[in-house]
């Protein structure tokens, strides 16, 4: 029979998902914020207490080989970001600086406030307001001044930015 008709799995053999890839670009330092480091700490006991002992527990479960299959890639993943992470504490007051985890609020030309968070690769959320700081936005706002207007390249064009308030938590 071809092989073509045989199911993957009849080989008894599970596929071996590649090691994770770190999304920096060579070179580049894994700045953390310590709140960010502290959320990515609670993730990785949770996988490593919570998660991972019951799908161990299923070993001759094949939905469960994938499952811990996936699950220990994170877990190596979350890992190596810890190992590599270098926690950047907030800079003492005054805040009119924009520096790494700055929360940063600024004013676009039609006076609307938007409000932007600047932390590391491993801490944005896509809805949320954390922004990487190696983002064009970020880097458009990182060492400007309160009250500074600096230019942002959109999606939509060129867009200048007043910065409006600066905090850090």
């Amino acid at each position: 029979m071809s092989k073509a008709f045989t199911r993957e799995d009849d080989t008894g053999e599970e596929p071996v998902l590649p090691p994770p890839v770190s999304v920096l670009p060579p070179g580049a330092k894994n700045y953390l914020t310590a709140h960010g480091a502290g959320v990515l700490r609670a993730e990785l006991a949770r996988l490593l207490e919570t998660e991972r002992p019951p799908l161990v527990a299923r070993m001759d479960d094949p939905d469960a080989k994938r499952e811990l299959q996936v699950l220990d890639r994170r877990i190596q993943y979350l890992q190596q970001s810890l190992r590599t992470a270098e926690v950047a504490m907030p800079p003492p007051p005054p805040h009119e600086v924009v520096r790494f985890g700055a929360t940063v609020t600024v004013r676009e030309r039609s006076g609307s406030l938007a409000t932007y968070r600047i932390v590391g690769v491993d801490e944005t959320e896509f809805g949320a307001d954390n922004i990487s700081w190696l983002s064009p936005l970020a880097r458009a706002l990182l060492n400007a001044r309160f009250g500074e207007r600096v230019v942002f390249k959109a999606p939509r064009g060129l867009t200048e930015l007043e910065i409006a308030g600066i905090t850090y938590e």
